[in-house]
């Protein structure tokens, strides 16, 4: 009796040396062990490497829209440019031909009272103030683009010239200007005021 008694006492020992390795959570096979430390690295890299890749994506894409953006507007601003120096160069020219308009009966009138000075009296204070004075509105027109269209002698046209009236002459041809009745001007190549003039049957 004895003798079975040890024998069931050892197994019994046995068997609970076994339950107690087998039950122990913290003892793995080492397989197992490389798996649950492998496995949990390798998914917080994928994670952290796609959290990257979304933040790179998402500040690539804000980037390109801002590049878009100051495009944009640097396109706009340039064009709003353009556009204000043409309206300002156009509100020039306005100005410009307003006031050439307004100034050239005055040049009438000065070669008008010029022509109408006595020969003996060209040379008086009067006169000579007078051709003085027609001097310097000349040149100064002349100095902003002003300049008068060439008639006497010159062919009809009609883009130049405005005929009243149809006249005879020895000295030109048929078509050719032959008397200038007021004089037209020019302004940078445009015309402001067409000649009156006399043709040439």
């Amino acid at each position: 009796m004895e003798e079975e008694k040890k024998e069931y006492s050892e197994e019994t020992e046995e068997t609970e040396t076994e339950k107690e390795v087998s039950t122990d959570p913290e003892e793995k096979t080492p397989d197992a062990a490389e798996a649950a430390e492998e496995d949990p690295e390798d998914t917080g890299d994928t994670k952290e490497k796609k959290k990257k890749k979304e933040k790179k994506d998402k500040r690539d894409e804000r980037i390109e829209e801002l590049e878009d953006k100051v495009k944009r507007q640097l396109a706009e601003f340039e064009n709003f440019r353009n556009r204000s120096e043409k309206e300002k160069a156009s509100m020039y020219e306005l100005g410009a031909r307003s006031v050439i308009e307004k100034i050239l009966p005055v040049i009438d009138n000065f070669e008008r009272g010029l022509a109408a000075i006595p020969e003996e009296e060209k040379d008086s204070p009067v006169a000579t103030g007078m051709q003085m004075i027609y001097k310097q509105l000349t040149t100064e027109l002349e100095n902003i683009g002003v300049k008068p269209i060439e008639a006497i002698g010159a062919e009809f046209d009609p883009n130049y010239h405005n005929a009243v009236m149809q006249t005879e002459s020895d000295e030109f041809e048929s078509g050719t200007v032959a008397q200038e009745l007021q004089k037209g001007y020019l302004y940078h190549d445009t015309v402001i005021r067409h000649s009156m003039v006399a043709v040439v049957q």
